[in-house]
């Protein structure tokens, strides 16, 4: 039965041969972290990985990417998603495996979710020749506001491919509990910066300057009022400015200030129209107190990402297979949060599913959440999110494989 595989998945990636195998990859990403299209050793580390396993693979792939095929090469097609790079930040935990590299640490999970998608790999790869179908396995760069999913999607990994899944693990839910919903499950999100030029001068002589702190303070302000006077209530958008750089003493009114910042909104319109008046607002807010403005938006360096929404028919699969293994108690509904995941690119072009994955246990305390100097993985959460990556292809394969084959039901039989 179809029921039987989620369950036979997460026996297999518990066994302590493939259990150990993903929390040595894990601790060797996470001592050797890479920033965004710089992860050539992590790439060198799959593809080795990959060669082992027998699994044909394209490299490269934006820059860094790799990605695997696993069954018959033959329609239909289905993708498992990782992501592979770390962040610009000196890790604060000390253990046996902290990062090697200053100012560079796995804070986010994305060495858990490499040694999860391989631990995958090992499984699917065992019955390859089980599979209704092909499962591709997407290895990206530079999630980190890099925008490689659009990357890789744009150099067409997605050609033929009919569904994706992508997993993040989480502090807030349990180790054997997963979180998530169907629709939009993550904001769109866009970076500005500004520039606000006047004219500097001594302090105790304001008036012979034009101060563009004023004017930036003014504009901050004005920005806030995007959301709490011009958005709909029960629509929601966030404005932020993070960055303000400007002056270096006491006493001197700076020439110019620099403020940037992160725009954010659950459709395309709202996130355009954000734009739109960031850019008004900056630039004549500037001009009533007699200053010039520039405004640039990181569209190429830091591409807008689209809102992460869920297929509904995929948040169906996923509550079956996910029900299977884990039991529908295990299953929490999220609510959407602003922040945003490049898995939007891909979900923008085929139907995608993105979940978390939990990773608490109460009885060793509470642990960091994401972008904390003090993150860290409970590696005992690796067997669910290989088992689930595993399950969910392989079952989508199943359901979609054409009516003109006999499934093989190996799956069914040894698994």
């Amino acid at each position: 039965m179809l029921a039987e595989i989620p369950s036979k998945f997460l026996n297999l990636a518990k066994r302590p041969e493939l259990f150990d195998y993903m929390v040595k990859i894990r601790r060797s990403l996470h001592e050797n972290p890479e920033l965004g299209y710089e992860e050539f050793e992590t790439s060198k580390l799959i593809r080795n990985e990959l060669d082992k396993m027998g699994i044909p693979y394209k490299y490269p792939i934006a820059v860094t990417g790799v990605i695997g095929y696993i069954g018959t090469g033959n329609p239909p097609f289905v993708a498992i998603r990782a992501d592979m790079d770390a962040l610009a930040m000196q890790e604060a935990v000390e253990w046996e495996h902290k990062s090697k590299v200053p100012g560079k640490m796995h804070a986010c999970g994305h060495d858990a979710h490499v040694a999860m998608l391989l631990g995958a790999a090992k499984m699917l790869q065992e019955y390859h020749s089980d599979l209704e179908g092909t499962i591709v396995l997407v290895f990206q760069p530079a999630e980190e506001g890099g925008g490689g999913a659009k990357r890789m999607r744009d150099a067409g990994i997605l050609e033929n491919v009919d569904a994706i899944f992508g997993l993040h693990v989480s502090t807030r839910y349990p180790v054997g509990a997963v979180a998530t919903r169907s629709g939009p499950v993550l904001a769109g999100s866009g970076f500005f910066e500004a520039k606000i030029s006047g004219k500097g001068g001594h302090a105790a002589l304001p008036q012979h300057t034009i101060d563009p702190i004023l004017a930036s303070s003014n504009i901050i302000v004005s920005l806030q009022h995007l959301v709490s006077r011009e958005a709909d209530p029960l629509d929601s958008q966030v404005v932020t400015v993070a960055k303000f750089q400007g002056g270096h003493a006491f006493n001197v009114i700076p020439d110019s200030v620099t403020i940037g910042g992160t725009f954010r909104a659950f459709s395309k319109e709202h996130l355009m129209q954000l734009k739109h008046r960031i850019e008004e607002v900056v630039t004549l807010q500037a001009a009533v107190q007699r200053c010039n403005a520039s405004v640039h938006f990181y569209a190429d360096e830091k591409p807008f990402y689209p809102v992460t929404v869920n297929d509904k028919d995929l948040h169906k699969h996923f509550h079956k297979i996910a029900g299977h293994m884990l039991g529908g108690e295990n299953i929490k509904e999220v609510q959407p949060i602003m922040g945003a995941e490049d898995f939007s690119f891909f979900a923008e072009a085929i139907p995608g599913y993105f979940y978390y994955l939990g990773m608490l246990n109460e009885t060793e305390g509470q642990l960091e959440s994401g972008h904390s100097p003090y993150f860290k993985v409970n590696e005992d959460a690796l067997p669910y999110g290989a088992a689930l990556q595993a399950s969910l292809a392989a079952t989508y394969l199943l359901e979609h494989h054409s009516p003109t084959t006999t499934p093989k039901g190996s799956f069914h039989d040894e698994l």
